[in-house]
């Protein structure tokens, strides 16, 4: 259920633009994607696993084991908790912003500038339909997009390393009363929805200059 996506769409003061991509030279296939990203993943799994030269092996990587200043492979633990050991003449370490094998690779110098409030907008329409969506909010930018036929990832922008509360109805609050007044008029009252329905996500927004050793 991946959405075609031809462009942006900036939103400003009231004022908006489309953005679209020059795609007139291309084969109409030819497009951006967006969809949910657990889905991908999954199926990116499922089709890697599928392959004759592939074995899947499924836990929770503990350290790097390391010989001579060469990586040589990794140390897991299972779901059953069984320490095991991969080698591999080639190991790749992608374990995302939470990394806990990134000290092991350079001194890193993680920047949170701010954080990622996100909620799902349902059964509603974008303003430019296939085109992601820019809101230059006060403080911070608000991002939507088309993850579904039926839903709308819109991801807040929240200034800093401490956020409002969600468990104690903080985050709500600063939603509905900072956020909604600058969300488009079709999408105000799904944005209200999401909000109500409670399922509010945070991440931060970590940047890192790439300095390996």
């Amino acid at each position: 259920d991946a959405q075609r996506v031809l462009g942006y769409a900036l939103f400003k003061d009231g004022k908006n633009a489309r953005l679209s991509y020059p795609l007139e030279n291309f084969h109409s296939d030819v497009a951006g994607r967006s969809f949910h990203n657990g889905r991908f993943i999954q199926r990116m799994r499922e089709k890697a696993a599928s392959l004759p030269n592939v074995r899947l092996e499924q836990g929770t990587v503990t350290s790097l084991v390391e010989e001579k200043g060469t990586i040589k492979g990794v140390q897991y633990k299972t779901k059953t908790g069984e320490e095991m050991t991969a080698y591999a003449p080639l190991t790749i370490v992608c374990d995302g912003c939470f990394s806990n094998l990134r000290r092991s690779l350079c001194n890193p110098e993680v920047n949170i500038p701010s954080c990622f409030v996100a909620l799902i907008l349902k059964n509603c329409q974008l303003p430019y339909k296939n085109h992601g969506h820019v809101i230059l909010a006060n403080p911070s930018p608000i991002l939507l997009y088309q993850i579904s036929s039926t839903e709308i990832r819109c991801l807040v922008d929240v200034p800093g390393q401490k956020v409002p509360s969600v468990s104690n109805g903080e985050m709500a609050h600063y939603l509905k009363t900072n956020v909604a007044p600058q969300i488009p008029l079709e999408l105000y009252c799904a944005f209200i929805s999401a909000i109500d329905e409670g399922n509010i996500r945070t991440m931060p927004n970590r940047s890192m200059p790439a300095a390996p050793y």
